[in-house]
């Protein structure tokens, strides 16, 4: 079994004991990502649809260092603090998606860290 773990400065480090993502048997693991710019870790997080981008952009970073990217994720799963901003998250996801439509599950959370309202998870497949 060849597991591949994926680092890249192009979205926030880990915070504690796992990998940005795992790669193995053809398919990326991306680790929950939260709305924190790599570039400035400090800055407060947006508004929710600002933190459903800034959080796919991190995704889309591991992603592309582990050779695959947002058209070949197969699952994500979506975190949030507050069904209520479930439209505004929903319609920043769907711009940054596009037309590609993967597997998906909202899992309705108490609270994040660093202030963050949202946090994805993904399953991609490699290119």
């Amino acid at each position: 079994m060849t597991l591949t773990t994926i680092r890249t400065g192009d979205a926030p480090a880990p915070a504690g004991h796992y990998s940005q993502a795992v790669v193995h048997g053809g398919m990326v693991y991306v680790a929950g990502q939260l709305a924190i710019d790599p570039a400035d870790p400090a800055r407060p997080p947006g508004t929710p649809a600002e933190q459903t981008e800034l959080t796919l952009r991190n995704v889309e970073a591991i992603l592309r260092a582990a050779g695959s990217g947002l058209d070949r994720v197969v699952q994500m799963t979506v975190y949030v603090t507050d069904v209520s901003l479930w439209g505004e998250v929903n319609a920043a996801y769907a711009r940054v998606m596009g037309d590609h439509r993967p597997a998906r599950a909202i899992v309705p959370v108490p609270a994040l860290r660093h202030g963050c309202v949202i946090e994805i998870q993904a399953v991609a497949a490699l290119r």
